[in-house]
């Protein structure tokens, strides 16, 4: 990457403590309560809906919420204690299953592909904290759904990784990264085989993107751990693992150090999971916390540095949309919101 992107990189980082995915983990006091999941409750809330996109926007301090099946295109902020739906002068027409993950370097949220009644996009639209605008790169990839996103602050990029193209007939295994203005396609000496519905998270404790899970042409969940480190993925061989699973949840959790990872499907819209999980960059461990969301897949989740929290909202569950807004802290902070 060019040297002024870097040090707009280096600026944003230390102009906006707490960005999702790039502070360093802060270790838990032995006095301090075990991360748990509590349920909010907040006046107003978006529909119920999966296939949402979500992420942390350092530049105002709220999560901000896109879209969701079916077909939606609504835009609504988290500000730790309620959603209010926004009125932008513009906006992406309607889709779910669109990436979405924030800048730091430019200080915007990104938003990429998804999916309508009328087929794939391959757009690609930026949240300045007030209104979309539409982005014209000079390359990008091929329209997509459920493709795998996330910032890598090692690199000063967004990571972009497979998706589902060509009708819904086709699994993709490409990675491109997004430096602000366009597209670059990668060409790693290893990748993960091609896979749409996969989990993706920048790991700031060992400074590389972490993707998990997805299905391929099959729609057979898929298995195994791998990361990314700027320039080739790499699988992993952790001593623990989660089950096979598509369509689940991952973001790194800032407060803990680790990946946290929720829910998902045992297979194509076979049985829905309601597990937690973590990823401490070695290794993968099962959680048990007091209090757990019901069980769901496509679920949309991020890390909301203003409050220290992993926030997860909606999702699909068999035959149901389930409401509501979590979030997983310690048991003190997270009830305090």
């Amino acid at each position: 990457m060019n040297p002024l992107r870097l040090t707009a990189v280096a600026a944003a980082l230390l102009a906006v403590p707490g960005v999702a995915g790039v502070p360093p983990p802060v270790a838990l006091a032995s006095s301090q309560p075990a991360p748990t999941w509590t349920k909010q409750h907040p006046a107003t809330s978006p529909s119920a809906r999966p296939y949402a996109s979500i992420a942390y926007d350092a530049a105002t301090g709220n999560v901000v919420l896109f879209g969701g099946f079916d077909g939606l295109s609504d835009t609504w902020v988290w500000d730790g204690s309620a959603w209010t739906k926004q009125s932008p002068a513009t906006s992406p027409p309607g889709r779910w299953g669109a990436a979405m993950a924030y800048d730091a370097a430019t200080g915007n949220v990104v938003l990429f592909g998804g999916h309508n009644h009328h087929g794939n996009f391959g757009d690609t639209w930026v949240w300045n904290g007030s209104t979309w605008t539409k982005q014209h790169p000079a390359t990008s990839p091929s329209s997509r759904w459920n493709p795998a996103m996330a910032y890598d602050a090692a690199t000063g990029d967004v990571v972009l990784f497979g998706g589902l193209a060509d009708g819904l007939h086709r699994e993709l295994g490409d990675t491109w990264v997004w430096d602000g203005s366009t597209w670059t396609r990668q060409h790693p000496a290893t990748s993960p085989p091609a896979r749409t519905n996969a989990a993706m998270a920048y790991d700031a404790a060992t400074g590389n993107v972490v993707l998990l899970g997805g299905n391929n042409g099959s729609n057979t969940a898929m298995r195994g751990t791998w990361v990314w480190d700027g320039s080739t993925w790499t699988k992993q061989h952790p001593a623990t693992s989660p089950p096979a699973r598509m369509s689940t949840s991952m973001a790194y959790d800032a407060a803990t150090g680790n990946v946290l990872l929720f829910g998902g499907f045992s297979a194509k819209h076979a049985r829905v999971l309601g597990d937690t999980w973590v990823w401490d960059g070695s290794t993968w461990t099962k959680q048990h916390p007091g209090t757990s969301p019901p069980a769901r897949a496509e679920a949309a989740m991020t890390y909301d540095a203003a409050t220290g929290n992993v926030v997860l909202f909606s999702g699909y569950a068999v035959h149901n949309y389930p409401r509501g807004t979590w979030v997983w802290g310690s048991a003190g902070t997270a009830a305090a919101h």
